[in-house]
């Protein structure tokens, strides 16, 4: 039996763009939906789920998945195009990319970047390889190859000495444990004000949202949990993060599986989620608490899950309280949940759920936390 297709070990670079792309959804459709199946697939989920999280056949996300295990992010940007033959040949396009890619300095010329003007000229007077290219031809040529004129970023590589190994235990409870991992994060802060968004709109005529000056109302974090078992989300809003609040959603976690089986929550390191209580509650109630590296939180699977949330209650909304932005999330995860990947599927674990609570007379009522805080 053949292996299932999935993304190799994202690294700390990879997995952070992703996780910006799909967070941010301010990108092209191409380039957020290719992550969001990047990003799915790193979470463990099999290649159904992911087709039908993004909408798209089976093969397409084979294909990005394959695509990516062999280039990396530029699967990203696929190169669709035809026209003439290329005027260079593919070593000098090469010696071209690598020379706009290198820094000025570095090849003994006085500025610390170029233009497309500084980098004609030079190539022209190459020592030993002239190459002649004009401005637009240049500038062409390097948007085929991926390479534009961006701003210098700053980046964090995760420095935490046990890196490997806790990557190691999350892929391991996700591809052996799927129905006992939960995945729990916040994000946030979730402040009350129109936010610009995207929609389907006439020609020129965009929908739009009033801007506002005034932020009267506070802000809250949204406290959510992914059951990689049967593709559930579910979450709550809270006034501030902290070690109470963590502690609760992971007893509210806990609740769900009161067959006393070890169950495992993938969260982040923050301070939040490994205080000395939260350590203890977990180490009494068979909790195994999986933490995502330093700086590598895209390793959560619940970030695949944050995207659409923000993108579909979020994003092109104008909420006039905390109560009403709150009943649009837990209204979108009812529909999200309500629309499961696998129906026949989920609605074989839920009915074994169900008997199990009955049998422990629990009476089953929904998740424990979707309630407004």
């Amino acid at each position: 039996m053949a292996e299932p297709v999935r993304v190799r070990r994202l690294t700390d670079q990879e997995g952070r763009r992703l996780h910006q792309i799909v967070r941010r959804g301010s990108t092209s459709s191409v380039r957020y939906r290719r992550a969001m199946m990047l990003l799915a697939s790193a979470g463990g989920n099999r290649v159904p789920v992911i087709a039908q999280l993004v909408q798209a056949d089976e093969d397409t996300v084979r294909d990005v998945i394959h695509r990516f295990n062999e280039i990396g992010l530029a699967c990203l940007d696929p190169q669709w195009a035809g026209g003439r033959p290329r005027l260079l040949s593919p070593d000098d396009e090469d010696f071209v990319v690598a020379t706009a890619t290198t820094r000025p300095a570095k090849l003994g010329q006085p500025f610390t970047r170029w233009s497309l003007r500084k980098l004609v000229a030079y190539l022209r007077k190459v020592h030993g390889r002239v190459i002649r290219i004009g401005r637009e031809a240049l500038r062409c040529l390097l948007a085929r190859r991926g390479v534009t004129f961006q701003r210098t970023k700053t980046w964090k590589e995760s420095i935490d000495p046990e890196r490997d190994a806790k990557l190691d235990r999350i892929e391991h409870v996700l591809e052996h444990f799927p129905d006992r991992v939960f995945a729990f994060d916040e994000f946030g802060p979730l402040g009350i004000r129109p936010t610009g968004g995207s929609c389907w709109a006439k020609q020129n005529r965009p929908g739009r949202v009033p801007a506002t000056y005034h932020r009267t109302h506070g802000v809250t974090y949204f406290h959510g949990c992914h059951s990689v078992g049967d593709d559930t989300l579910w979450g709550v809003n809270r006034r501030h993060k902290g070690a109470v609040n963590s502690l609760t959603a992971l007893k509210s976690i806990r609740a769900t599986r009161p067959d006393s089986a070890p169950i495992y929550v993938i969260m982040d390191n923050l301070s939040a989620h490994k205080g000395t209580k939260i350590r203890a509650w977990a180490g009494k109630n068979k909790v195994e608490l999986c933490f995502t590296p330093t700086n590598a939180s895209w390793a959560n699977p619940v970030e695949a899950h944050f995207g659409p949330l923000r993108q579909f209650t979020l994003a092109n909304s104008h909420h006039p309280n905390h109560t009403v932005q709150t009943r649009a999330l837990h209204a979108y995860l009812r529909w999200r949940n309500a629309n499961a990947r696998h129906p026949d599927v989920l609605a074989a674990q839920r009915k074994e759920r169900a008997r199990i609570l009955s049998e422990k007379g629990i009476r089953w009522g929904g998740r424990p936390l979707a309630v407004a805080a």
